[in-house]
């Protein structure tokens, strides 16, 4: 595996780092130099689950798939190399039954994985482009918005000096609340954290009001290129206080410290999406790209078939 990658990667989930804390020992990484130089770079996770080899989107992480060495050639030179680099990336994959990656909305061409059998879905998330101007990030929000965040000042403090315990119990809550099972575990969350503390690359916000009550928590992680919006948790009973929206607030105005851009992490649910754009937030398209081994399209296909019996 490589180790130095700082310059090599689109998001901080391309870090070897955030892999090793994520899945530890069970990640690869494709590479493709020319005269000693890094051109293209693909993290992969393999795992296996109903006895097939699988290559897929590790938990808490965004985006995988690859990162392009940027270029200033006109672009049908960019073009060929990218359909080289892309290609050599392809052939560098361990033989697997199934594959999904999400890639980061910056790689916009997937075109030599469809020649080589692949499919892909649009997906999108929410970004604020640029963080420079906090004024002008604020008078971009949707006025409920505003309302909502001048209504949690008055009822609660932002703090972060709670600690890790009390932000799982709010996440965990909100699970419960969805009637949705937890998609990660406390280990894994552990692992995580003291990973992007040792990296200086992470924040978590709690809202407290003056009886001690915690209302809501957002835990905010970043690299240079951008800060996420990972996880949060709020208390059942006190979310008409508007403190998430307020924890949002914060964390950008934080982020604008640490990062250039801030993205939301997207949602294809409406509710949350409008939860997103009302900060001011704009979608960036990017590609979940999914392939099948033989037998693996035999196995999906007799599903589909079953399931259209069921019906």
């Amino acid at each position: 595996m490589m180790t130095s990658v700082s310059n090599y990667t689109n998001s901080i989930f391309q870090q070897p780092w955030w892999l090793e804390s994520i899945a530890p020992g069970r990640w690869s990484v494709a590479v493709v130099e020319e005269r000693g130089v890094t051109k293209a770079r693909m993290p992969y996770l393999v795992s296996r689950k109903y006895g097939l080899r699988c290559i897929v989107q590790p938990k808490l992480t965004q985006t995988l798939g690859p990162w392009l060495a940027p270029t200033d050639e006109k672009p049908s030179l960019r073009l060929k190399h990218e359909k080289e680099w892309l290609t050599q990336l392809v052939d560098q994959l361990p033989p697997f039954d199934f594959f999904q990656q999400s890639w980061h909305y910056s790689v916009g061409n997937w075109l030599p994985f469809f020649w080589r059998g692949f499919e892909s879905a649009s997906r999108y998330t929410m970004v604020l482009d640029d963080l420079t101007d906090p004024d002008r990030l604020w008078h971009g929000y949707h006025d409920t918005t505003q309302r909502q965040i001048k209504k949690a000042r008055r009822l609660v403090e932002v703090c972060d000096d709670l600690g890790l315990d009390q932000f799982w119990k709010l996440n965990v809550e909100t699970f419960r609340r969805q009637g949705r099972s937890m998609p990660y575990s406390r280990e894994l969350i552990d692992s995580v954290d003291a990973a992007c503390a040792a990296h200086d690359a992470r924040k978590v916000f709690f809202a407290k009001d003056t009886s001690g009550r915690v209302h809501a928590a957002l835990y905010l992680v970043w690299d240079e290129h951008s800060a996420y919006y990972l996880m949060s948790g709020s208390d059942s009973e006190l979310r008409s206080s508007g403190s998430l929206s307020l924890l949002m607030h914060e964390a950008i105005q934080f982020a604008a410290t640490v990062s250039r851009r801030f993205d939301f992490e997207g949602s294809m649910h409406e509710p949350i999406e409008r939860f997103f754009r009302n900060f001011g937030a704009t979608p960036k398209q990017y590609f979940q790209v999914r392939g099948y081994s033989r037998r693996a399209s035999v196995l999906q296909g007799l599903r589909d078939m079953f399931r259209k019996a069921a019906a």
